[in-house]
Formats: structure tokens, C-alpha cells, sequence
């Protein structure tokens, strides 16, 4: 069975205001949020085969947090520029390039165009995606990330950091 983990980045600081969209740091919520929510992965067993992040400062930072806890090296992270601000079309098109023995994949990253494609693929109604938040879909046995596109995944849950504290 294969997996698909989708991490809306989380809390970004904008104390900046010279600073582009793109460069947005984390903020202190967020810096602890990320940890937290690979600690939780890990305690799932849901740790990543291969993690593709937006190139966006917030949701590599978030990805690079995240992958520690897992035991993921962050050094293999990929970024790929069709994530940042994706719509349901990029997000297909990146996973469709995925090589068939990735097992667990995590995508990180932006709403609403991460909520939208959770939605999508689980059949669900999520209203909202939070900062930092994870959606995993399941796919049958047999199920092949070339044929995202016309396939439709299992939500197995959706959490986010409010839940722990």
C-alpha cells in the first residue's frame, strides 16, 4: 500500500514587510509546530520514503524540522518550484513523477491549493488545512504514482498541531 503525506508549511512570520512572499521565515510557533508534528509521524511509523517540498523559505524550513524527527536526511529533501502555491494540476503532475518503490511519500506545501487537493483525492471535506497540519491519503494495493491522475485515495487522518496541546 502506498501513502501520501501533505504538510501545509507551518506559521510563517511576516515582521518583515521588505521581505518577498516567498522568503517568509517561520515565526516561533512555527518552529516549534514542525518538530512536534514529525515527532508524531514518527510515533505513527508514517516516516517518509521521500519528502518534495514548495522551494518557499517557510516550507522547506518546515520540511527540513519534520524530517529530523522522522530520521529522514534532510539533505535529501527535493524542492520542487510547481509547489509553491500549487494548484490541484501541479500537485499531480509533481507525484506522477514518483519513482513506483516510494512507499510513503510527504508533500509540503501552501494553501489552499494543499486543503483543495487533499479534498480531492480523499473524496472529503476538510474546510482548512492549518498551519502545519498533515493529511494522509492511503491508496489500494497495486496502486502506482504514475496514475495519480485518475485515481482517488482513503483519508487515514488529518492532524494538526492544536490537537496536542
Amino acid at each position: 500500500m502506498k501513502s501520501l503525506l501533505l504538510l501545509r508549511h507551518a506559521k510563517s512570520s511576516w515582521e518583515s514587510p521588505g521581505v518577498g512572499d516567498i522568503e517568509r521565515p517561520l515565526n516561533k510557533r512555527g518552529k516549534n509546530d514542525a518538530p512536534l508534528m514529525g515527532k508524531i509521524l514518527a510515533e505513527l511509523g508514517d516516516n517518509p520514503g521521500l519528502i518534495i517540498s514548495s522551494p518557499a523559505k517557510r516550507a522547506f524550513s518546515t520540511a527540513k524540522r519534520v524530517a529530523r524527527e522522522t530520521g529522514y536526511d534532510e539533505k535529501k529533501i527535493l524542492r520542487n518550484d510547481k509547489l509553491y502555491m500549487a494548484a490541484i494540476e501541479d500537485f499531480a503532475e509533481v507525484i506522477s513523477g514518483v519513482d513506483h518503490s516510494i512507499k510513503k511519500l510527504m508533500l509540503v506545501g501552501h494553501n489552499y491549493g494543499i486543503t483543495d487537493y487533499a479534498n480531492y483525492l480523499a473524496g472529503e471535506e476538510i474546510s482548512n488545512m492549518p498551519t502545519c497540519s498533515i493529511v494522509r491519503i492511503d491508496f489500494t494495493k497495486g496502486f502506482d504514482w504514475n496514475s495519480i491522475q485518475s485515481s482517488k485515495g482513503t483519508l487515514a487522518y488529518f492532524k494538526y498541531p492544536k490537537m496536542y496541546y
